[in-house]
């Protein structure tokens, strides 16, 4: 019975799983972002993220239990010396994985599987925007002195408004007119 076991074989047998994860978490240690299938993505995650973890407590031991995983010194050093100072302070969730199209021969969902400290698009520390708050209605004494600032141009032409008269005025007030005499 195979009750409770819930991960992707990947289609290999478990020594080719095995090999094929080490490399592919060696690949990613050192060079901070690989593109891979969805699926091994997927499967990386789960292989390299508890080891990123142990990485943050230097010790003999643990370099020893990473190096049972990976089997590549360089890639032990860089996890141990570079990787381990950037993500010290992070509790989890080292990797990002997205998604990218098809692959062209075999329509396999393809993605970029990489360290989140590592990826400097989202990682640049960009000032904080203030939260925008509602502006409260402006009073007439608050506009009244910019219009008195405003600027007058001489040489401009002055021109006289005149009142308008609309034609939908003159027949309210006829009508208004006939309501009084009684019409």
């Amino acid at each position: 019975m195979r009750h409770g076991k819930k991960f992707n074989h990947l289609s290999r047998k478990a020594a080719h799983r095995k090999a094929m994860l080490a490399n592919m978490a060696c690949s990613l240690i050192e060079h901070k972002r690989i593109k891979t299938t969805l699926a091994k993505a997927k499967a990386l995650r789960v292989y390299v993220e508890p080891l990123i973890t142990k990485s943050k407590d230097d010790t003999t031991h643990s370099r020893r239990t990473v190096f049972s995983y990976l089997k590549q010194k360089q890639a032990i050093t860089e996890l141990f010396s570079d990787v381990a100072t950037k993500i010290a302070d992070r509790p989890g969730g080292y990797t990002r994985i997205l998604k990218l199209s098809n692959r062209l021969g075999d329509n396999a969902q393809m993605a970029f599987i990489e360290l989140v400290d590592y990826n400097e698009e989202y990682t640049t520390d960009k000032p904080k925007r203030k939260k925008a708050r509602r502006a409260k209605s402006k009073k007439v004494e608050d506009v009244a002195p910019a219009v008195e600032e405003a600027v007058v141009v001489e040489d401009a032409p002055v021109v006289e408004e005149t009142p308008v008269v609309t034609e939908a005025k003159e027949t309210t007030n006829n009508s208004e007119e006939k309501e009084e005499k009684g019409e």
